[in-house]
């Protein structure tokens, strides 16, 4: 029903690891090792109601994941869809922050629920070179693509919280 509003772009899920713990409840920018982008609430369990509700409710976030990511074909289009400077990583990132660029929200909704077995048929990036390698480089170019809206911070998220945590973690 979210996707439906002509304010929103992009909606997504919360993803569930198979033990139903928590994969993704919406992405905060700047969040995590390489200051690109991370997943809120990632690896709490599926009872928890997260920072002050949040796994609750659907909320505006900057971006969600494109492993479940639901948006019209026409706003697809009208950013020009995915950037393939992008080949595997912060693809899905890179949309969400050009429909933001365009005037659009960006939703995360607890009401769909699905398993999401993450990088389950590509493997995981930090454990071959080649594709660490690729994921650096990734990061790099989204670093400085976004550069701006990284040093203003997440608009959803508050400053005052730890961008190497995912659990809305105070600042040391």
């Amino acid at each position: 029903m979210y996707a439906q509003r002509e304010d929103v772009a992009a909606v997504g899920a919360k993803l569930l690891y198979d033990d139903k713990s928590i994969q993704h409840a919406g992405v905060v920018i700047g969040l995590g090792a390489h200051r690109t982008a991370g997943h809120t609430h990632y690896g709490k369990a599926y009872d928890n109601l997260g920072y002050m509700g949040r796994l609750c409710y659907a909320q505006n976030v900057t971006a969600v994941t494109g492993a479940c990511l639901m948006v019209k074909k026409a706003l697809f289009d009208e950013v020009g869809g995915l950037d393939e400077d992008f080949k595997i990583s912060l693809n899905d990132v890179d949309l969400c922050l050009k429909f933001r660029k365009k005037g659009y929200l960006n939703v995360f909704t607890p009401f769909a629920e699905l398993y999401h077995f993450e990088s389950a048929s590509r493997g995981i990036d930090v454990e071959d070179p080649e594709k660490a390698k690729r994921y650096n480089e990734e990061s790099a170019l989204f670093r400085e693509k976004w550069k701006k809206e990284l040093e203003e911070g997440d608009p959803y998220f508050n400053p005052n919280f730890s961008l190497d945590r995912s659990d809305y973690s105070l600042k040391a």
